[in-house]
């Protein structure tokens, strides 16, 4: 038995040498490599972490302002074609936590069982044609200024339809330029650079090109959605992160354009040469931001000259995000950030309007009944 013991101990402690030689091993060929991330610096932390606060405050104060822009074209386009606003009901709301779950889940499943490098090759190539229109169509407003004249306007009309007769369908009918071509063709270099490098830069460029489109062209149709949408997602990233390791495998492992990321590192390795990111979801950005951009909808439709509850759930959500942060950075771990945006961008906004009054036309207006209306009345 002794000599049982003995043989035992000594062939732990031969294991327990090969695994220290082990890691001794990888740290120094990571060193070699360059690959091996450097530890962030308190400097470090606080540019990344500020960097991502204002990339994430940027998609939603312009793409909340291109809504109004947005839902004013709906209604034009409602009137000329009769076609109705595409908005989210209750029963969207209601469905898409449940939804976004089966997708993360699946995601998740594949990645485990076909290994990241084949999926986010297809996922990268998918992400950069809806990254490049994405981009093109929010930075269209300014490239198209800058187009020298000398470039001829020449119109082109796609449209594509299916049956005939009374039967037809329009499927595509999409009209632009040849300026239009210029920005789309400056764009697709940032998605080249992304596809080639995968840069963070371009990474950026990109989520935040999701993002704005994101808060722009995807309307609630009234509070109570927006109130059943932000509950539920509440829930939903709460049990992924705190419960499972699922989202956090999954953000890690989805190398595509749906996050954004700044270095820790930016100011000892450069832009060119940094490791260690810290990121942000864009989901963080969109879900709160489609109910702030409503909010503003909101208080164009009091006429009263003022921006109140857009400027004060703008504030909350600021308020929310750093709260994340640093409650991330106490407990050192991942942290659900709709757990904190939430309540802060529901309750900001409905205790206000409680407080002013506010809180019956708040949950009384519909989008969709002030379209039918507006068009009714013009006839």
């Amino acid at each position: 038995l002794l000599l049982d013991s003995l043989l035992q101990e000594r062939k732990m402690a031969e294991d327990g040498a090969d695994t220290v030689v082990e890691s001794v091993v990888e740290a120094v060929t990571e060193a070699v490599n360059g690959t091996a991330k450097v530890p962030a610096s308190q400097e470090g932390m606080a540019v990344a972490y500020g960097s991502l606060v204002i990339m994430a405050l940027i998609p939603i104060f312009f793409g909340s302002f291109r809504s109004v822009t947005s839902q004013q074209e709906q209604k034009d386009n409602h009137e000329k074609t009769g076609e109705r606003p595409e908005t989210m009901t209750q029963k969207d709301a209601m469905m898409f936590p449940l939804i976004a779950s089966c997708a993360l889940f699946g995601l998740y499943m594949i990645f485990n069982i076909f290994g990241k490098e084949y999926i986010n090759m297809l996922l990268s190539f998918y992400f950069l044609v809806l990254g490049i229109f994405a981009l093109s169509h929010m930075v269209s407003p300014l490239v198209l200024k800058l187009v020298p004249a000398a470039v001829p306007v020449i119109p082109f009309h796609l449209k594509f339809t299916q049956g005939e007769g009374e039967a037809i369908e329009t499927v595509v009918d999409y009209k632009f330029n040849t300026h239009d071509l210029v920005c789309l063709g400056l764009c697709s270099v940032v998605g080249v650079w992304y596809i080639l490098k995968k840069h963070w830069l371009a990474n950026d460029l990109l989520g935040m090109a999701f993002a704005v489109n994101g808060v722009e062209l995807l309307h609630l149709n009234n509070v109570v959605t927006g109130c059943i949408l932000l509950g539920g997602l509440f829930f939903y990233d709460i049990f992924w992160v705190f419960g499972t390791d699922v989202m956090v495998t999954v953000a890690k492992s989805f190398e595509a354009p749906i996050k954004l990321v700044f270095p820790q590192d930016l100011l000892e390795n450069g832009p060119m040469g940094a490791t260690n990111f810290a990121m942000l979801g864009l989901g963080d950005i969109v879900i709160p931001g489609i109910f702030i951009a409503l909010l503003l909808r909101y208080d164009n439709s009091l006429k009263r000259g003022s921006n109140f509850y857009f400027n004060a759930t703008f504030a909350a959500y600021i308020a929310g995000l750093l709260t994340t942060i640093g409650v991330m950075h106490v407990f050192k771990a991942a942290q659900p950030a709709l757990l904190y945006l939430v309540p802060a961008c529901l309750g900001v906004p409905l205790f206000l309007a409680l407080v002013r009054g506010d809180i019956k036309t708040m949950f009384q207006r519909s989008e969709e009944r002030r379209v039918g209306k507006e068009c009714r009345s013009r006839w």
